[in-house]
């Protein structure tokens, strides 16, 4: 019965409240029902009004009437904690495979203050906040990257218990959020069509195609090849050394998906590390992908172009 009701009300809500990245609380987006204590608390209503009727006591029939009225008011106030509520999407920082892509939404109160409201995509683990009746309140909704290419949340529940606990006011809002997922970095040789350097010491010749001039050495990262640790030092007492290699100066450097072996996202990643060396490095590369050439260049801009198509490779979306 779910499995036919789903869709349709998924149907039904997309119509109703259609995605957009800013969007204002009014009675047509925002529903109220009952909490399991407001019901409970109608059933004791119920059961004080066949008790007065019962006995004919008038301190029961205004007791039960006072907190009726209460219940009454109580629609009211916990509608309008979230009638009128603007939500903005601030959209979100580009993260690698295994983070957590984090979503910013900006809460303006819109000339009324708003208590406890509580923001996410489970009921089971929402965000709250205070809103002030003149300013605003921005909140980090935060979801694993799984995979790579576009995270898409889905529609957030926003929703309010105020001020008795006895009903929630709440509302299911697209706010059109993405965030992208580079692939996780993999540490590999550099996938390069070129040749070894000689050095003096074998025990700086790297293994592997692409390493061509020896720099020198540098403390070891976690992430680091294996292959290229520097064991002759280690064996002095020197520490963990990493044997650290670059392209000859004058050369373009391309960093090709069909120099590279293995499945489709172990590629990927072992590009997206490189593409994090070399820009750290600040050395020009291109990157080639089939149906996807990036020039030679360097820079912030050119390592999110090459991250972003990396994320994207195989129209993922």
């Amino acid at each position: 019965m779910l499995v036919r009701v789903r869709p349709l009300w998924q149907s039904w809500i997309a119509r109703r409240i259609p995605p957009s990245t800013s969007l204002q609380l009014n009675q047509r987006r925002i529903f109220i029902i009952p909490t399991r204590q407001g019901a409970a608390f109608g059933v004791a209503l119920a059961l004080m009004l066949l008790t007065a009727i019962n006995y004919q006591n008038s301190l029961a029939y205004g007791l039960t009437f006072l907190l009726l009225s209460m219940f009454i008011v109580a629609i009211l106030h916990t509608y309008r904690n979230l009638g009128g509520l603007r939500l903005t999407s601030l959209g979100a920082t580009p993260v690698f495979v295994g983070e957590q892509v984090g979503f910013r939404v900006r809460l303006e109160g819109e000339g009324r203050a708003r208590q406890a409201i509580g923001i996410g995509w489970a009921q089971d683990q929402l965000h709250f906040a205070d809103v002030r009746a003149d300013g605003a309140e921005e909140l980090h909704l935060a979801e694993p990257a799984q995979r790579r290419g576009w995270l898409r949340p889905g529609r957030l529940r926003v929703e309010s218990r105020f001020p008795l606990g006895l009903l929630v006011a709440w509302s299911w809002l697209d706010l059109d959020q993405a965030g992208l997922v580079y692939p996780r970095p993999l540490a590999s040789d550099l996938p390069l069509e070129s040749g070894v350097a000689d050095d003096e010491d074998e025990g700086m010749r790297p293994s592997g195609q692409g390493v061509d001039d020896f720099q020198g050495l540098r403390p070891y990262q976690p992430g680091d090849s294996r292959r290229r640790l520097h064991w002759k030092a280690y064996s002095r007492g020197q520490g963990l050394l990493v044997k650290d290699f670059s392209a000859l100066s004058g050369r373009n450097l391309w960093l090709d998906f069909n120099l590279l072996g293995g499945d489709i996202e172990g590629r990927l990643s072992r590009l997206c590390y490189w593409v994090l060396q070399l820009s750290l490095r600040q050395q020009p590369f291109g990157l080639r992908l089939p149906g996807v050439q990036l020039p030679v260049a360097t820079g912030d801009a050119h390592r999110d172009a090459c991250l972003r198509a990396l994320a994207l490779f195989g129209g993922r979306t």
